[in-house]
């Protein structure tokens, strides 16, 4: 829990500390319930005895009572109503720890998707998906069953077992003492030996609950594949490694954390049995006994859960330890303020110039692009063409801010693109990739995509799709611009998916656009009607394109080529026109 105190708020701090008075209230109750037993089962045993204590006199004095008899109903009141207060306390105890446990789940899970959005682009490239999706839902539920429930647990069974132990040390301390360290002993034994077995298991789970996540994914999204390659059985077999070893290793750590309780509990009775007989036999049978064994026996009943609670709670807590770093490992992601109110804008008005530019992904790979040299003015349309590997949709990732250079700058009308200024780069530019990523919504929602519902401008929308060539198509659907497209357009060709993507890209109404294999699903005469309709914004618009296609680069300025030598030639469409052959 120390390591997760500063993640919390102010609101979750302030609510922990309301959660802890309540567990001490709770305590408090639980002992005077505990205290008000001896005089309860002295009245009932023995009402002389305690009419004459001296601890009864203001009760006596107060209802005037002349018989001992009399003392029988106020104090079953008392103890009753404690009981009663004691239950509606923990019941009310269980309810916040509860509706806490996972309001602080909910704040790491968002937390960890919201620092986990803004990493930068290749922290994506180098990760799989599997173990943040893993994480932001498997580890961090694990990380509140299994470390803050049980945190809070085991907070308030030790202020249970201090306040129990302090009020059975005022009754008879040898035999507290005796209860208190011999059933502490035996939890610490156990403990002893299980503690290994409990790491396994929470090594065990955190690895194979990522390893499920991702046979999932693999399996349900390439499932067109799967059918067809018939790797069904590869699949299964693959989930069921990762999910049999990490049911087993949770059922381990389960059972480790419940079965000591039938053996103290067998325990704890016969030792209150031993020392009942000896009290009863120091005292020849006196029944004067009985308050005080009755107060044990009391105190048993609310100590033993407490341990066992308490070691629950432990075990628990080892047992999701290595989800827990993981989960703690993605909470400590840094990441860079993306507020642009204050920062001077980038202008846009002249060009765009990449100046000595080169990239590596690491120092052990080598150099995608070496010292690249080129200007884009504005208002133009660019080509990019090469073999694959050539580094095409690295520069491209370059210019848009996604990665950085490793050496060299960009520079947009003479402002470096760096990490503080870069949002204010991006707001220029839409991007249309080759695979489109298309969310389970409608059209209409995916067109104007990352907008809210309500805040969507449809006469903008049907407008795009107009200059996308989907605009027919999508009329003679049922349900029109509210079709929905399935997972990931599953419901769509290539084609309608690319020109989804296009008018996507046209709706942001940007001045730079890139086009990244955007109409290799295309037909020549779709490809050209929309080209066409692009080009007419061609004025306002600066236009980069990759392609393999030659016909799509026709209307370009002029196309960059770029070599295996990594050096770009700037090369007409006359030129590749005349060396298709060797391209």
């Amino acid at each position: 829990m120390n390591i997760l105190w500063r993640y919390f708020s102010i609101r979750r701090k302030v609510q922990f500390w309301f959660l802890s008075l309540l567990m001490i209230v709770s305590s408090f109750l639980e002992v005077a319930s505990l205290g008000v037993v001896i005089p309860f089962l002295g009245v009932i045993t023995a009402p002389e005895e305690v009419f004459n204590s001296h601890l009864a006199s203001p009760v006596i004095v107060f209802f005037e009572f002349t018989d001992p008899g009399q003392l029988a109903l106020p104090i079953t009141i008392i103890f009753i109503s404690l009981v009663l207060l004691a239950g509606l306390v923990r019941i009310v105890l269980l309810y916040v720890m509860t509706r806490f446990s996972y309001a602080v789940g909910a704040d790491i899970s968002i937390d960890i998707y919201n620092r986990t959005l803004f990493q930068d682009y290749l922290v994506h490239v180098e990760r799989n998906s599997s173990e943040i999706i893993n994480s932001i839902i498997t580890k961090t539920n694990t990380v509140i069953g299994g470390v803050v429930s049980p945190t809070l647990n085991l907070i308030s069974s030790t202020i249970l077992l201090v306040s129990v132990f302090a009020g059975l040390m005022m009754v008879n301390p040898n035999v507290a003492m005796i209860m208190i360290f011999g059933f502490g002993f035996l939890y610490w034994l156990i403990t002893l030996f299980t503690k290994k077995k409990l790491k396994e298991n929470s090594e065990c789970i955190a690895k194979n609950s990522t390893l499920m996540v991702k046979s999932l994914q693999e399996g349900l999204g390439g499932i067109r594949d799967v059918i067809i390659d018939g790797s069904q059985k590869f699949y299964c077999q693959l989930y069921k490694k990762a999910d049999l070893p990490l049911r087993r290793a949770a059922g381990n750590n389960q059972f480790i954390a419940g079965s000591p309780k039938y053996v103290i509990e067998a325990l704890g009775m016969s030792i209150i049995a031993i020392i009942a007989y000896t009290m009863l036999e120091k005292n020849s049978g006196s029944t004067g006994v009985i308050p005080t064994l009755g107060a044990f026996a009391l105190g048993a009943q609310r100590l033993l859960p407490a341990l066992q609670q308490a070691y629950s709670a432990y075990s628990r807590i080892k047992g999701a330890k290595a989800s827990f770093y993981d989960v703690i490992e993605l909470l400590n992601q840094k990441i860079q303020s993306l507020s642009m109110q204050g920062k001077p804008p980038i202008q846009f008005e002249k060009y765009i110039d990449l100046q000595n530019v080169s990239f590596q992904y690491s120092k052990n790979d080598p150099l995608t692009l070496k010292n690249i040299n080129l200007k884009i003015e504005k208002g133009s349309c660019v080509g990019f063409v090469g073999e694959t590997g050539t580094g095409k949709s690295t520069l491209i990732d370059i210019i848009m801010g996604l990665i950085y250079p490793s050496n060299g700058k960009v520079v947009i009308d003479g402002k470096t693109l760096d990490r503080e200024n870069v949002k204010l780069w991006q707001v220029y530019l839409s991007h249309v990739p080759q695979n489109i990523f298309l969310s389970d919504n409608s059209i209409e929602e995916n067109i104007a995509f990352g907008i809210p519902k309500n805040m969507i401008d449809r006469a903008r929308v049907e407008d795009a799709a107009k200059q996308a060539e989907i605009h027919n198509t999508i009329q003679n659907l049922k349900n029109g611009y509210k079709t929905s497209v399935g997972e990931h357009g599953a419901k769509l060709s290539g084609g309608q998916r690319q020109r989804l993507g296009i008018a996507r890209a046209l709706y942001r109404e940007s001045e730079v656009l890139i086009l990244d294999e955007a109409t290799s699903a295309l037909d020549n005469r779709v490809e050209e009607k929309i080209m066409k309709g692009i080009m007419k914004k061609k004025k306002n618009l600066t236009i980069l394109i990759i392609a393999h296609r030659l016909t799509t680069l026709k209307d370009c300025d002029y196309i960059v080529h770029l070599g295996k030598n990594h050096k770009p030639n700037i090369v007409t469409y006359e030129d590749l026109h005349d060396n298709e052959g060797s391209l």
